[in-house]
Parts: structure tokens; C-alpha cells; sequence
């Protein structure tokens, strides 16, 4: 039986990825660490999955725990955050991550990181990824005669999904709000099913060898923030007008929400991050190379669909 170790496996797209591969495949045993448990009351129903209390930016817990382990998926990233935070989330933790391998012979590696990365990116968002994706090339480059490892690096767009922030958040906005004030409307994004992404893990581990190092997880069909709006709007019964405002008011606008409690629902590094097209390049294989056809963001349409048509 395979052991897979899979960090940020309580998440959105973690419970996705177990629930895909306790369906698809009896013989993987899904270890996910979490630093609470009752975090992972969705995941741990399933038979195959092993939820573990640790601390995963602990080195010498998760070498212990990915001893005998014949891969690791690497989920966990966080939208929001200072430089520090970024760097703690998305390079100080591969880095961790990468030394508990060393220690433990995983060779095997399937991280995912995020369209439009780059050390020159205008977003802390995307350079902390990048520089994530670099500790990870490097960690498992071959040096000294020595063969390397197997990695795999996932890139998708926006995630969408019937649990996702992304898209509820604009269908509530939508219930509230005649209009719609919207930073970065003509940001051009290719959204893609949550379970598209969970399935490009799934195959990337099970159909060896893949298409190649890199793989875009991108939906069929490029769309702007503003479109992409209007159709969950119209799918909850309620498209609203649109109103783009410039990044100077988009900025203020996300300053002012960064200052009500709890998470902002835009930062000002999100808004930075819509200055980079959050597209698949084409250079580089897709969802169809790992077998996939990918599905577009009519799917959440039942899940927006009022009950009571009168709702509407």
C-alpha cells in the first residue's frame, strides 16, 4: 500500500484531493498532518485518510512522519499576509519540508503553487511562490552523480468550488449590493474546478511519468474579474452592474478592508497580483495532458440556484 503525505490536506483543495483519491484508489493510505484536529473532521470520515495532530513547519515531526512514505503533496499556501508571512508560508516551509524528505528518502514531491509566478512579480503573493517552486527544484536536483527526484509543480488559475471564498464571496455581494464597486475588473483570469485540480494531483501521482515537470491547471475558458462576477451573480439569481474602479481606489479600497477584523476579503498585495494575467502561457502542458478535460464555471450553477425561485 502507498503511503501519501499530504500537507494543507484539510483545506479546500485538500479535502477534494483525499476525497479523489479514497474513491479512486484503495491502496493509497492519505496521512495529513494538521495542527488541529477538528480542522479535519471532513477528511477523516473517509477510510483511507490518517489525520495526524503536528505541526507541519516542524522539520524533525514531519521526517518522522514521512518515514516510509512514497510521496508528499504540498498544498499549503495563504492569499493574504505581509512579506514575512509569505515567506514563512511559501519558502520557509518548502524549505522545512524539503530538509524532512532528505531525512526520511521521499524523493517523490507534487507541490502546488499558482499561475503568474515570478521573482519580479509585482505581488508578494506571486515572488513568495516562485521562490517557493525554487527550494523545491533545488532540494531535489540531482548534485554529485547522484539522481534527483521526482517532482511535479502545479500551476492553476483562481480554484473554484462549491465551498470556495472566491466565488461565494461575490454571490453574497451580489444579495447585498445594487452595484458593484470592483478593483481590477479587467484582470483576466482561466478559473478552474476545484476537482479538476484535485484529479491533476491524483493523475500526476498514480500515471508516472507525466507530461512534464510543469503542469497549468486552467479552466476552459479566460474570462475578467468583472465577467466572471456577473455570471455568479446571474447564477445566484441577481447580476448586478459592475463598476472598475482604477487600482489607486482599488488599493484604498483594500487598505480600508484590511482593517476590519478577521481576514480581508482583498488585500493590497491581491490587487497587485491582478497586474499579471492569471492565464495558462500554452508553453507549458495542461490539464489535457494529464487526461483531463477541464470544466468551466457554469458547474456552480445548481449550487447558486435559490431554492424558491420567488428568492430571487
Amino acid at each position: 500500500m502507498q503511503k501519501i503525505v499530504i500537507t494543507g490536506g484539510t483545506g479546500f483543495v485538500g479535502r477534494s484531493l483525499c476525497e479523489h483519491l479514497a474513491a479512486q484508489s484503495t491502496s493509497c493510505r492519505l496521512v495529513v498532518p494538521t495542527r488541529r484536529l477538528v480542522n479535519g473532521r471532513n477528511v477523516q470520515v473517509l477510510p483511507t485518510v490518517d489525520l495526524v495532530q503536528a505541526d507541519v513547519h516542524d522539520t524533525a515531526a514531519m521526517a518522522a512522519l514521512l518515514q516510509g512514505a512514497d510521496a508528499l503533496v504540498h498544498l499549503v499556501a495563504i492569499l493574504h499576509g505581509n512579506d514575512d508571512a509569505f515567506d514563512r508560508a511559501h519558502v520557509q516551509l518548502p524549505r522545512s519540508l524539503a530538509a524532512a524528505c532528505a531525512q526520511a528518502g521521499v524523493r517523490r514531491v507534487v507541490h502546488v503553487s499558482a499561475l503568474g509566478v515570478g521573482l519580479q512579480a509585482p505581488s508578494a503573493y506571486l515572488r513568495s511562490k516562485a521562490a517557493g517552486e525554487g527550494v523545491w527544484q533545488q532540494a531535489l536536483a540531482g548534485t554529485g552523480g547522484k539522481p534527483g527526484g521526482d517532482l511535479t509543480i502545479l500551476r492553476p488559475s483562481v480554484i473554484f468550488g462549491a465551498e470556495d471564498r472566491f466565488t461565494n464571496l461575490f454571490a453574497r455581494l451580489s444579495r447585498l449590493f445594487p452595484v458593484l464597486p470592483l478593483a481590477g475588473a479587467g484582470a483576466r483570469f482561466q478559473p478552474v474546478w476545484v476537482g479538476d485540480v484535485a484529479q491533476a494531483v491524483v493523475n500526476s501521482l498514480l500515471q508516472r511519468p507525466g507530461p512534464g515537470p510543469i503542469v497549468e491547471c486552467a479552466g476552459p475558458q479566460v474570462m475578467t474579474l468583472q465577467e466572471i462576477v456577473q455570471q455568479v451573480g446571474a447564477m445566484a439569481g441577481c447580476r448586478r452592474p459592475v463598476v472598475p474602479l482604477p487600482e489607486s481606489a482599488g488599493l484604498l479600497q483594500a487598505a480600508a478592508m484590511g482593517l476590519l477584523p478577521g481576514e480581508p476579503m482583498m488585500s493590497r498585495d491581491n490587487v497587485l497580483s491582478m497586474r499579471v494575467p492569471n492565464v495558462a502561457s500554452g508553453k507549458l502542458p495542461g490539464l489535457r495532458d494529464l487526461g483531463i478535460t477541464p470544466q468551466g464555471l457554469a458547474l456552480l450553477a445548481p449550487h447558486f440556484q435559490p431554492a424558491d425561485p420567488r428568492a430571487r
